[in-house]
C-alpha cells in the first residue's frame, strides 16, 4: 500500500490494522502447517497429522501421538484381530491399543512425495518391538484413507534381543484388503513397500544391531492371516559384518 501526504498518517494507520488482521487469520498451526507443506488440495480427514512432519527433521512423532485426534484415528483404522501381542493363548489387546503400544517410544515422523506420512516408534521399555504406522493422505473424496500398521515381535525361543542372531516376525496390517495375486488388483502400494524397507535396515535404538525378521504375516481386516515372504515387502536379512584379522 502506497501512502500520499497529507494523509499519509492515516494511510500508515490502516496498513498496520490490515497487517494485524492478516495475522490474526493464519496464527494456528495446524492452518500453518497444511498451507506451507501441501500447496495441492487434499481429500483427507487424515490432514491434521501433516503439521507434525518435518520439519524439524525426524519430525514430532511424540506430539502426534499425545493429539487428541490420534488414538480415535487408530480405533477407527485399526480394527482386524490380532494374535501377538497380550498374553498369548488368553486375551490380546485391540489393535490400536497394541500400535499405541509400539509407538508409545517417538522415533520419527517422515513425509513421503508430499502425500504419505511414516510414524516410528517402539514399545517402552522393550524397543526391540517396534512399530510403524503408514498413513496415505490423498484419499479421494469421501473415501478412507488408506493405512497400514507393522509391528516387528521378537520370536521368543530364537537367540535373546542383545544377539544380531534373534529372529522376528513383522505384522502387518491395513484398514484395506490387499490383492495377493499377479491378477489382483490394490496391490501392497509400492510406497508402503519403500517405507517398510528402509525402516527394518534401521538398526535398534541404542544399538548397532538391525533385526533379523525371518517371517512376515500379512493380516486382512477380517483378520485373516497370509504368510508372505521377506521380499515382498522388500525387506532383507542383515548381512554379518566381515570379520578382521587380530594384528
Amino acid at each position: 500500500m502506497r501512502c500520499k501526504s497529507p494523509k499519509l498518517a492515516l494511510c500508515t494507520a490502516l496498513f498496520a490494522l490490515a497487517a494485524g488482521s492478516a495475522c490474526a487469520q493464519f496464527h494456528s498451526p495446524q492452518v500453518d502447517g497444511a498451507k506451507h507443506k501441501k500447496d495441492k488440495k487434499q481429500y483427507s480427514d487424515a490432514e491434521w497429522m501433516w503439521q507434525y512432519s518435518p520439519p524439524p527433521a525426524e519430525g514430532r512423532e511424540n506430539q502426534l501421538i499425545q493429539d487428541a485426534r490420534f488414538y480415535p484415528f487408530l480405533k477407527q483404522n485399526l480394527t482386524a484381530p490380532q494374535s501377538f501381542w497380550g498374553v498369548q493363548g488368553t486375551k490380546y489387546k485391540p489393535l490400536a491399543d497394541t500400535a499405541m503400544d509400539f509407538l508409545s517410544v517417538p522415533g520419527k515422523v517422515i513425509a513421503d512425495e508430499d502425500r504419505y506420512l511414516t510414524i516410528t516408534g517402539c514399545v517402552f521399555h522393550f524397543c526391540p518391538s517396534r512399530g510403524m504406522l503408514w498413513v496415505d493422505l490423498n484419499a479421494a473424496p469421501k473415501a478412507a484413507n488408506l493405512v497400514a500398521f507393522a509391528a516387528v515381535d521378537w520370536i521368543r525361543d530364537s537367540k535373546t534381543t542383545s544377539e544380531p542372531d534373534a529372529e522376528y516376525t513383522l505384522w502387518l496390517f491395513s484398514n484395506q484388503t490387499f490383492g495377493l495375486t499377479s491378477d489382483a488388483t490394490k496391490h501392497i502400494p509400492a510406497a508402503l513397500v519403500q517405507s517398510i524397507s528402509r525402516w527394518t535396515k534401521e538398526p535398534m535404538p541404542g544399538t548397532g544391531i538391525v533385526e533379523k525378521i525371518t517371517h512376515v504375516i500379512l493380516v486382512d481386516p477380517d483378520g485373516t492371516p497370509h504368510q508372505l515372504p521377506i521380499a515382498a515387502l522388500g525387506i532383507t536379512l542383515p548381512q554379518p559384518k566381515p570379520e578382521t584379522d587380530a594384528q
